[in-house]
């Protein structure tokens, strides 16, 4: 019998944490604050954006959402970033992507301070994945790691097989998989065969953005399958990575929607308290 790992259960733990850091913070007087960026033209952002507001609410986070419209300049949207920077009462700022095409990803998302930066996409951020240090870690990876352990499956000694190498998921989870003591392969569009390195691993995280990228002849009966991949198909459905049909021929696989950006959500609400650890010196970054 296949496990579904389902992430509500964790993510609710995750979001009591939370709550009780937000009291914590309260009782001192600070008031835990999110600032959203939000470039109009992608119908998806808006609706993360709700779901976010939605969760800050329940939490008794801040939440301001800072709109712009789909022209807006760039110097405009750093000018913006620069202020939330600035501002004390600001603890955390997100980036709402993908932005227009006129628009420097690369650019704009170096701009938080690497302190309110809760996605952790800041150099700063992505070097102290890298080193294991302090700092505010991409909740995805995050929540992929988190996921395994809320189920019981230990990642020390274990194979590994990484499917993508992006600089959100596969990336930094590489980084992260090492610090748990796993041997990791990474496989990407060059590798000409997933089957060979799927067939020995007993775990694998895919992260692409392609669906069916696994399939159920690549996979085996003892292979715990993470599934990060988000695609939407033309009736509007949302489905991962994995083929619909590998559930049937794997030990454990997490369900899209429902795992990996359930948790991935709860993780961003506490990157940010960790954010105002950060700035008052709860924790040395």
């Amino acid at each position: 019998m296949t496990v579904i790992m389902q992430a509500k259960e964790a993510a609710e733990q995750t979001y009591h944490a939370v709550r009780t850091k937000v009291e914590e913070w309260k009782r001192k007087g600070v008031h835990p604050l999110l600032a959203v960026i939000m470039v109009e033209g992608d119908p998806a952002s808006v609706h993360y954006v709700k779901a976010k507001q939605k969760i800050a609410e329940k939490l008794g986070v801040a939440f301001v959402l800072h709109p712009f419209k789909a022209d807006v300049a760039e110097e405009e949207l750093l000018r913006r970033i620069a202020g939330l920077n600035d501002d004390p009462s600001v603890h955390g700022i997100m980036l709402e992507l993908p932005l227009p095409d006129h628009l420097s990803t690369s650019r704009i998302v170096q701009a938080p301070s690497p302190l309110k930066d809760i996605d952790g996409v800041t150099p700063r951020n992505k070097l102290a994945v890298m080193t294991g240090d302090a700092g505010l870690y991409p909740a995805t990876p995050q929540a992929c790691i988190r996921l395994l352990q809320h189920y019981g499956y230990p990642l020390a000694g274990k194979n590994v097989t990484v499917i993508g190498r992006g600089q959100t998921v596969g990336l930094p989870l590489f980084h992260m998989l090492q610090r748990e003591h796993a041997t990791v392969t990474v496989c990407h569009s060059r590798t000409p065969d997933l089957a060979l390195h799927l067939g020995h691993a007993d775990i694998a995280f895919v992260a692409v953005g392609r669906r069916g990228v696994i399939r159920r002849d690549m996979v085996h009966s003892d292979l715990v399958v993470v599934d990060a991949g988000i695609n939407t198909l033309e009736d509007g459905k949302v489905v991962g990575d994995a083929a619909a049909d590998v559930v049937q021929a794997v030990a454990a696989i997490s369900p899209v929607p429902g795992g990996v950006g359930t948790l991935t959500t709860a993780i961003l609400f506490e990157n940010l308290m960790k954010a105002v650890d950060l700035q008052y010196g709860e924790v040395t970054f």
